[in-house]
């Protein structure tokens, strides 16, 4: 079994169906609720145990009730949390999430300032069994160094780019970094995602994809970049989409696949969570994603 060893944020969302979203300040009322558990990396662990893979998750939380309850739904999902840091006195991480009609969501959310920075505590050496890391934004130090016990172990280390490193040496210590289209822009000054991809590929030895939800993944290889189109699906909710798919490249990386195949896997796998309200209680068991494929390719 191929495992991945993920370092981020995870919360408690609180998941809100409305027809439109809200435009001014007055009540309004909600069709449907989900309450699951959220953030990058953690989204991100439970697409990966529910693809097969085994799965770490160090992650930053408080020694509180709503800290309790993430661990405990993510053990539920077969995720090891021994790397979960609980820190008393503080808030664990919660959003409030609405998603309309169209299946877009608006994300509110708390991350308590006062969580610590430091690194000391982390692994100095990735579990036995660990065959990629994955690392969000959330924590730039945390992820700097899970990055670094990748390079280590000689294994692939992805970065989940949804928003612009926060440490200047996270994109060139990875050997694999998927941006946003945001987070592509703010870096590269470029609107273009083709032109943003490239400049950034002219600095940096990492290789390098931009996610575009429907439209697809760019890519960089041998130089040039290429396109990836998304599953034409129908879409219901896309909370947790982006963070299935960077959970579902990493394991097809830690399993060997190249980086064309791993693409394809994982828009498979986020296009079917995207079919499916509720976060990453959408994401797919690896049988759904194999019958996905199949009949895609039909």
């Amino acid at each position: 079994m191929a495992g991945v060893f993920c370092l981020g944020i995870a919360t408690l969302d609180y998941v809100y169906s409305v027809e439109t979203m809200p435009t001014r300040g007055e009540k309004y009322r909600s069709r449907g609720l989900a309450v699951v558990g959220g953030g990058c990396a953690g989204n991100a662990s439970v697409a990966i145990a529910r693809l097969g893979g085994a799965c770490w998750l160090a992650t930053r939380l408080a020694d509180d009730l709503t800290g309790d309850q993430i661990v405990a739904d993510l053990e539920s999902e077969g995720v090891d949390t021994a790397f979960a840091r609980r820190v008393a006195g503080l808030s664990s991480p919660v959003s409030a999430v609405i998603v309309d009609a169209e299946g877009e969501r608006m994300v509110i959310s708390h991350s308590d300032p006062a969580m610590p920075e430091d690194v000391a505590w982390l692994p100095r050496n990735l579990p036995e069994g660990v065959g990629a890391v994955l690392a969000d934004t959330r924590w730039g130090e945390g992820a700097l160094a899970a990055l670094k016990l990748a390079r280590a172990a000689s294994v692939p280390g992805v970065l989940d780019g949804d928003r612009r490193p926060p440490h200047p040496d996270l994109v060139g210590t990875a050997s694999h970094v998927a941006f946003s289209q945001q987070a592509l822009r703010e870096i590269s000054g470029e609107e273009d995602p083709r032109a943003g991809l490239a400049k950034v590929a002219a600095g940096v030895p990492t290789w390098l994809a931009v996610t575009l939800g429907k439209d697809g993944v760019l890519f960089v290889e041998d130089g040039e970049v290429r396109h990836s189109p998304a599953f034409v699906v129908e879409t219901v909710d896309t909370l947790g989409a982006g963070d299935v798919w960077h959970g579902a490249f990493a394991l097809a990386l830690a399993e060997g696949q190249a980086e064309p195949a791993a693409i394809h896997f994982a828009s498979a796998a986020a296009a079917i969570k995207c079919t499916r309200f509720g976060g990453r209680s959408g994401a797919p068991k690896r049988d759904e994603v194999e019958r996905f494929l199949a009949q895609a390719a039909c």
